[in-house]
């Protein structure tokens, strides 16, 4: 499990978030919410070592992230980019990068590599991308590759920022139903998305980000009931019930 204790966030000492406790925990799908510019990314560069801590600590398993060699950490949690470069290669070969940390030099791929990508491609939805360039992909498609990289990693816990951008309305779901799906597999999830409906149905535990600060963190429907989405969003969240379950609009 990947805590955050007390940790503040920002660039350049300037903290955008201060004093944020949250866990990640196996099982579950953790959705960070709040407006634009409160840090979302932010929090999870920085639980990744992507970017230093401005005070607190994050932990993995109970270890501090500071002690851990980057490949220690790539073999515990995966990263899906909100945006990336996008290389002159075929998608096959970049879903083949998630297998680096299992690698030893020289690179040489293994059997088992191979078939993890491949599993990770038809999990994706992006088995029939396999031989086309990235660059000739659109953007959807890129973010099917680019989630498939990310499980070819076969992490205990996967970090999504922003993944269903650029996807149509069926595979915005179809992602989502892949985080519910990996979180029923004991990985932890935790994702940044901006679809406030999408994430509030798919979520087991929201944590909330608002003004420099973790506001809240419970489970979708408590949220909702506190009114701190209508504080933080500046518009009027409601939910209806549909078929049994329930559903939320903004207006």
């Amino acid at each position: 499990m990947i805590e955050l204790q007390d940790l503040s966030v920002g660039y350049r000492g300037e903290p955008v978030l201060r004093g944020v406790n949250l866990a990640f925990r196996p099982g579950q799908v953790t959705v960070l919410l709040g407006p634009n510019g409160c840090g979302k990314s932010t929090l999870l560069k920085t639980a990744l070592g992507l970017l230093p801590a401005l005070g607190g600590q994050v932990l993995y398993d109970g270890v501090p992230l500071g002690s851990l060699a980057p490949v220690q950490v790539a073999r515990q949690a995966a990263y899906m980019a909100q945006s990336r470069s996008v290389p002159h290669i075929e998608a096959r070969r970049m879903v083949l990068h998630g297998r680096f940390p299992y690698l030893s030099f020289p690179r040489r791929y293994r059997p088992e590599d191979k078939q993890a990508v491949a599993q990770a491609m038809d999990e994706a939805g992006a088995a029939d991308l396999a031989g086309c360039l990235m660059q000739e992909l659109s953007g959807g498609q890129r973010q099917k590759v680019y989630l498939a990289m990310a499980l070819a990693q076969r992490t205990g816990t996967i970090f999504m920022d922003e993944p269903t951008t650029w996807l149509d309305v069926r595979h915005q779901l179809e992602v989502m139903a892949t985080a519910r799906r990996l979180a029923a597999g004991g990985k932890a999830v935790a994702l940044v998305c901006h679809d406030l409906c999408l994430a509030l149905r798919n979520a087991d535990t929201v944590a909330l980000l608002a003004d420099g600060a973790l506001r809240m963190t419970d489970t979708p429907d408590r949220v909702y009931e506190s009114g701190a989405l209508d504080a933080a969003f500046g518009v009027r969240v409601r939910r209806v019930e549909v078929d049994g379950s329930w559903q939320y609009f903004c207006e």
